[in-house]
């Protein structure tokens, strides 16, 4: 769960472009021009300054206070996850105090839902694709053929994450403490 909530933070953070908390900064931008072939991401020096142009996953201001305005009015049934709502500070556009069960649920059930007519196809699908795998390696039961094929899942997914996101989004330390070893060369 707690792999879970990194990951929910990660994606969140940066898909509603919270101060602090990105991993669509300045470095990941300088490591975009380093190392891919991404010229709508690099930065633009001015004469004085240098702006960071906003990115194909970063909800506008208006979208962003929908998705804070839509947890702010959400509910579930007792003992499912606790009140999102207390959590949603509108003042400051951030969810704060989120604790690795309320994650787990916005992860797996939310995420899709949320930015369903806010990003583009490309980019929902990849975080719903995301957000099923979770769903699916927590399911009570599993068996070889489905493990094998969430093996084989998760690397597509992981492509499109980065084909869309910083590269600071999965760093290796971070992928590796998530996925781990047996995900990609061990048996099952």
């Amino acid at each position: 769960m707690h792999i879970e909530k990194n990951v929910f933070e990660n994606i969140f953070n940066t898909v509603m472009d919270v101060k602090g908390k990105t991993k669509d900064n300045i470095k990941a931008r300088l490591d975009v021009a380093l190392f891919c072939n991404r010229q709508n991401m690099e930065l633009v020096r001015d004469e004085s300054r240098v702006i960071k142009p906003r990115a194909s996953f970063v909800l506008e201001k208006n979208a962003q206070l929908l998705v804070y305005k839509w947890l702010k009015i959400l509910r579930f049934p007792d003992g499912h996850a606790s009140n999102i709502s207390r959590l949603v500070n509108m003042e400051e556009f951030i969810l704060y105090r989120m604790k690795s069960h309320d994650c787990h649920v916005f992860m797996q059930t939310l995420i899709p839902l949320a930015f369903r007519d806010l990003l583009s196809k490309g980019i929902w699908d990849a975080l719903t694709k995301i957000s099923h795998f979770f769903r699916d390696i927590c399911s009570i039961k599993l068996n070889v053929d489905h493990i094998k094929r969430l093996e084989t899942n998760i690397i597509e997914i992981l492509c499109k994450l980065e084909m869309i996101f910083p590269l600071l989004f999965s760093d290796s330390t971070h992928t590796s403490t998530v996925w781990g070893k047996s995900w990609r060369t061990g048996p099952i």
